[in-house]
């Protein structure tokens, strides 16, 4: 049954550092981290093309993203908005569109105080996710979650959506102690992409 057919829209949920963009390593914490400059941000091979894919099979995308750098004295809200609107030209540029676009800006640990203590919305939360199947009515059974760290895979399985876990640059996406385990695990978003279309096309595409 094609997604054209169905009565409710399924959509992919898609988190966006280590996933649509390269996560980058931080000097001073020496920990790979979101990008801080529209200059940093780099798309993970194919990218675009695998979103494109996933639009034309009649998916509905979501952009399901923590960014704590303001709320922990990284950058500003002007430098976030800044790769956002790039990311938004790069998408542009193919015609591929996004339904929504949710980020949470706050940390629990954060030193800017309107931005830190405890929020809704941060991942494991399915606050966004939960938010956008009212919004636009969709088929969670048949919507997906996909992320490259364990906060994505449990917040997918709260919002009761199929789940996906990109392993990141540092190959640290096997499941350790309590995490909670993807339905799969995978090395790209483009592997992850032909998971998803074999499983609403029943054929495996070539992206």
């Amino acid at each position: 049954m094609g997604l054209g057919t169905l009565t409710k829209p399924a959509a992919v949920f898609l988190d966006r550092d280590g996933v649509i963009n390269r996560n980058v390593m931080n000097p001073v914490t020496l920990a790979w981290e979101a990008p801080l400059s529209v200059q940093s941000f780099v798309l993970t091979p194919n990218a675009l093309a695998v979103l494109s894919a996933l639009r034309q099979a009649g998916f509905l995308l979501f952009l399901v993203s923590n960014q704590p750098n303001y709320a922990k004295g990284k950058t500003s809200l002007e430098v976030l908005e800044a790769i956002h609107q790039h990311l938004l030209k790069l998408l542009a540029r193919q015609g591929i569109e996004f339904t929504a676009f949710y980020y949470c800006l706050h940390h629990p640990h954060g030193v800017v105080p309107s931005h830190s203590g405890p929020c809704a919305c941060r991942k494991p939360a399915p606050f966004f996710l939960l938010r956008a199947r009212d919004e636009f009515g969709l088929d969670m059974e048949r919507s997906w979650m996909v992320g490259d760290r364990a906060s994505d895979i449990a917040c997918g399985q709260a919002a009761g959506v199929h789940t996906i876990r990109v392993r990141n640059q540092q190959g640290d996406a096997a499941v350790t102690g309590d995490e909670p385990s993807a339905e799969f695990q995978v090395d790209s978003l483009q592997a992850a992409a032909v998971i998803i279309l074999t499983a609403c096309c029943g054929v495996t595409p070539t992206l």
